[in-house]
């Protein structure tokens, strides 16, 4: 069976491109407790913290197959692609968003904040024997709709990912530097450099430009660039090919549409800058990297 998401999609349209909304982006839990497979790859602006209360659960990750466990504890950044195609039954896991930002705001977190940007499936070293119960506390809570419950449950949050910062960590994936450190910065940048990340998922499809990121946050070009050129580790138009190359990926994998209409899906207006871009991110064609995923040629069957 599929699992039937509280997501919405950005974008609409006869192939369902892969970026989604969960609680307008703000901190929020997912309703359901049991895993299923997924019908294809999906992102979104949080970083998503999984806790596994029971089974395994075999994501694609970016590339790559890789299991979390039973008393596993991992959060990514959504905007990776990520879809759920295999699970061992019972499956069971409590799913959370945090705001982007949060991890953005945390200096003192420089190697693993780069980490989660960077593209890696954080697993916790330290796990503590009631983060079961806390977890499904949590996430009762933020399901409340109680205010006061809810901003609560966003500090301890951030809390605990202050702790996995600090007790122990390992990337399941390769680590790498994406962001630099951003101390003794405009309290205002961060909200800026969000709002900009956030116009360029929603906006990268089309034809937009590093002057219109930078009007989407009501800044001036050249400091929109800068800005956010120092909190990402990326100018913006890396950021706007970047996404574009994460959407070509998950079509790549998930539909059968044929290369040309990927790249025209993906946002890129020539045929030729698409497998510029793509050959050098991922170091092979379009078509060799659909073949060599059984992913791609194996349909996840229609939900009843």
């Amino acid at each position: 069976m599929l699992i039937e998401d509280e997501s919405v999609p950005v974008h609409d349209g006869p192939t369902r491109h892969p970026l989604v909304v969960f609680g307008d982006h703000r901190f929020c839990a997912g309703e359901r407790l049991d895993v299923r497979r997924m019908s294809g790859p999906h992102m979104h602006s949080q970083v998503e913290l999984n806790y596994v209360l029971d089974g395994r659960i075999t994501y694609w990750f970016d590339g790559r197959r890789l299991q979390i466990s039973q008393g596993q504890l991992c959060l990514f950044w959504g905007m990776i692609p990520h879809q759920v195609v295999d699970v061992t039954e019972p499956a069971t896991f409590v799913c959370l968003y945090v705001p982007m930002s949060v991890l953005v705001n945390l200096h003192s977190m420089g190697a693993f904040r780069d980490a989660v940007f960077r593209g890696g499936l954080i697993e916790a070293l330290s796990v503590r024997a009631h983060d079961r119960d806390v977890f499904l506390k949590w996430r009762e809570e933020l399901l409340s709709g109680d205010p006061e419950l809810e901003q609560i449950v966003r500090d301890e949050l951030v809390a605990r990912i202050r702790r996995i910062a600090r007790e122990g960590w390992q990337d399941l994936r390769e680590q790498g530097s994406a962001i630099e450190a951003s101390r003794n910065q405009d309290p205002d940048r961060l909200p800026r450099v969000e709002k900009m990340l956030r116009f360029i998922a929603e906006r990268a499809l089309g034809e937009i430009s590093a002057v219109d990121v930078g009007s989407a946050a009501g800044l001036h070009p050249n400091y929109a660039m800068s800005i956010f050129k120092k909190t990402v580790g990326l100018t913006v138009n890396q950021a706007i090919t970047r996404h574009r190359l994460d959407t070509a990926q998950s079509l790549l994998i998930s539909s059968d549409l044929p290369v040309a209409a990927v790249a025209f899906e993906s946002g890129f207006g020539s045929l030729s800058r698409f497998y510029e871009a793509f050959e050098e991110r991922f170091s092979t064609t379009p078509a060799k990297y659909r073949s060599g995923f059984g992913l791609a040629t194996t349909k996840a069957p229609s939900a009843a």
